[in-house]
């Protein structure tokens, strides 16, 4: 703090120092501040409870997966599909955030036809998660 003795000429300090002052009121209003109860408002809101009935919704948040079987059917978390439809499935997920997992299983027994084309729709929607599970059955082959 910066205090001055006054003038030469023996009249008194005519400024006020504003800075014990406001020392004292920022305290005041850190403790009126700390003192104020704190309000808790509660909003009732009605949620949706779960229906044990519900249709499933067929793209998982987390992970999927397509598996191919020797007949040559594409599956979809275990439900059989189309190309069509897989394609909607596949552009669903890679709509969310974040991106679920895509597992890919083809049978070893599987046409490399069906494969091939299931890839290609699995590229051409941009999926950037996808994983080939279930290789260690091939390790005999070679």
């Amino acid at each position: 703090m910066a205090m001055s003795g006054g003038n030469d000429d023996g009249e008194p300090m005519m400024e006020l120092n504003m800075t014990p002052l406001i020392d004292v009121l920022l305290v005041l209003i850190i403790m009126f501040i700390i003192t104020i109860p704190i309000q808790s408002h509660a909003v009732k809101v009605d949620l949706p409870q779960n229906d044990p009935n519900a249709v499933k919704p067929p793209v998982e948040p987390d992970k999927n997966k397509i598996s191919i079987d020797p007949a040559g059917t594409v599956a979809w978390n275990g439900q059989p599909v189309d190309e069509v439809t897989l394609r909607q499935y596949l552009n669903i997920a890679a709509s969310l955030k974040p991106e679920p997992e895509l597992h890919f299983q083809p049978d070893p027994a599987a046409r490399y036809e069906v494969v091939d084309r299931t890839l290609a729709v699995v590229k051409r929607s941009n999926i950037t998660k996808l994983g080939f599970i279930g290789n260690e059955q091939f390790y005999k082959e070679f």
